[in-house]
């Protein structure tokens, strides 16, 4: 998971639907109004054909977000991967490489997602935490918080 995203729920129906798969990679999609800000699937029929590091016409109104599950291959994979225009690895192309294999599989996630890797989407974030907590663990609800010990 990307450090910058946070969930209102859990990703453990994902982590067990990956743990069921022989080989490959599970990634977390979810409905979002700019997709041309994220990594953005083109889907057919419930499978995900290509996907597009900030496309700027989308194919799908879904994310991927930096929710992830890969096999060991995936070493392999980042070593196989070029930078790109940003003169970055790109997560989408390993992600591509699986596509390919036939080996990527996808979960949608529930409940609101935002990725925290701007001031404004900062700011959202905390704001939906407040409101909601997150996550969160059916028959639990949040996480506990911390108790400080007096100071």
């Amino acid at each position: 998971m990307l450090g910058d995203n946070l969930i209102e729920n859990n990703i453990l129906g994902a982590k067990q639907a990956f743990e069921k798969q022989t080989k490959g990679a599970q990634i977390l999609l979810k409905e979002v109004p700019d997709p041309e800000r994220f990594g953005c699937p083109e889907i057919s029929n419930g499978r995900i054909l290509s996907i597009e590091e900030k496309p700027k016409i989308p194919k799908s109104k879904y994310a991927v977000t930096g929710i992830y599950f890969y096999d060991a291959s995936v070493f392999e994979k980042i070593g196989r991967a070029k930078p790109s225009w940003r003169n970055e690895l790109e997560i989408t192309d390993v992600n591509n490489m699986y596509l390919q294999e036939n080996t990527l599989s996808h979960s949608f996630l529930d409940g609101w997602w935002t990725d925290a890797g701007t001031f404004e989407s900062l700011v959202r974030a905390t704001n939906l935490v407040v409101k909601t907590g997150a996550n969160k663990i059916p028959g639990r609800g949040a996480p506990p918080r911390p108790v400080r010990a007096a100071e």
